[in-house]
């Protein structure tokens, strides 16, 4: 049996690990990509908060942004945060993947968020081999291959922790540590062995969760796992279609219903993360953005700003939870910031294993073509 998963762990690393290695050190680029990005633009961010300022009506907001930025921009969504030196976020219905930094207590604008070039091409390499899909929900071969890759990898993995297992106690001390004093050799040897052992689980938590994005089939029998439904792709052609409408309930929109809006979700919500006003709607999310996001969801009068509705996360279906839970287990931003180091470590040590796998197979190779030749 060792035999047959030594063949299958050599054998399918061999054409894919390289492949391996591109996807698992790209991920590895993007675990702290908020946590850089906000560092290397503090100015975004964050804001100077003078003692006892209180922040400005979020209808005065909208018009300080107004004053400042073309009328061609459709103002949606105001998000509130908690902490004082947090700047807050305008979003705009015409603007994709992006929000606009406002300062509360001035309404200056301090520009818009964005993501570095260096990031969207780990991203770009880590879902699709730089091969993206045209839209949203599209095969692409580059998207294909890295499913098809992470699902070996699944298999690997499984393989390399069989052959892991020690015969003995004697053996278990050495698949523990790496050793530094014995030659090259058996330090690639032991960082292979060991290393890999403590990546294993962070690694299969990342595959089987990253693969809920690369195939429909797979995806549906996970949902179908833990009793839910798979979401189901939104159609374009539905999203265009109620465009009027929401251009029509932008104009008639009073933002200075939001004042009123606001004062009922801090009532109700005195220790929230951030608030997040919409056309009708809000959402308040009362956990830090580096963990599991809990966001209850609420509607307001468009008219008077009263509360109608609260539905709570805990009432959310079960397919939208098991989508966030996915995805957080899957960067490992479920714990914070140390399951992210944990997740870094992991991917490293994920991306460096073929290439120390390759290492040890040329080395056997070159034995083996010795001994023969002797």
């Amino acid at each position: 049996m060792r035999k047959l998963f030594s063949k299958l762990h050599l054998w399918l690393s061999v054409p894919l690990g390289l492949i391996i290695s591109v996807v698992c050190l790209s991920g590895a680029a993007l675990v702290f990509e908020k946590e850089i990005i906000r560092a290397t633009h503090p100015g975004i961010y964050r804001v100077e908060a003078p003692e006892s300022a209180v922040p400005l009506p979020p209808s005065e907001l909208v018009a300080r942004i107004r004053s400042q930025m073309p009328d061609s921009l459709r103002l949606s969504s105001l998000t509130v945060y908690g902490a004082p030196e947090e700047a807050w976020m305008a979003g705009f219905e015409n603007v994709r993947r992006q929000t606009l930094s406002v300062n509360p207590y001035t309404g200056e604008v301090n520009g818009w968020t964005t993501s570095s070039p260096f990031f969207q091409t780990m991203r770009k390499l880590h879902r699709w081999l730089m091969d993206a899909p045209p839209r949203k929900g599209a095969a692409t071969a580059g998207k294909t291959v890295v499913g098809v890759t992470t699902l070996v990898m699944v298999v690997i993995l499984v393989s390399g922790l069989v052959l892991w297992v020690p015969r003995n106690k004697r053996a278990l001390k050495h698949r523990l540590r790496v050793s530094c004093t014995n030659g090259w050799r058996r330090f690639w040897y032991d960082s292979h062995v060991a290393l890999g052992f403590y990546a294993t689980l962070f690694l299969l938590v990342m595959a089987l969760t990253g693969l809920t994005w690369s195939f429909s089939w797979y995806r549906k029998a996970a949902y179908s796992l833990f009793g839910a439904s798979a979401p189901q792709e939104k159609a374009t052609a539905a999203t265009t279609s109620v465009a009027p409408q929401k251009e029509r309930e932008h104009k008639d929109f009073d933002f200075t219903v939001w004042d009123r809006a606001l004062n009922a979700a801090q009532t109700a919500y005195p220790a929230h993360q951030s608030i997040k006003l919409g056309s009708g709607t809000i959402e308040v999310s009362t956990t830090p953005s580096s963990t599991l996001r809990k966001i209850d969801r609420l509607r307001f009068d468009r008219r008077t700003g009263d509360i109608t509705e609260i539905s709570r996360h805990e009432d959310t279906p079960a397919a939208q939870k098991l989508k966030g839970w996915f995805y957080a287990f899957h960067t490992g931003s479920w714990g914070g910031i140390w399951t992210k180091a944990l997740y870094f470590l992991a991917a490293i040590i994920g991306g460096l294993l073929p290439l120390s796998g390759y290492y040890l197979w040329y080395r056997r190779k070159c034995q083996r073509q010795r001994k023969r030749y002797r």
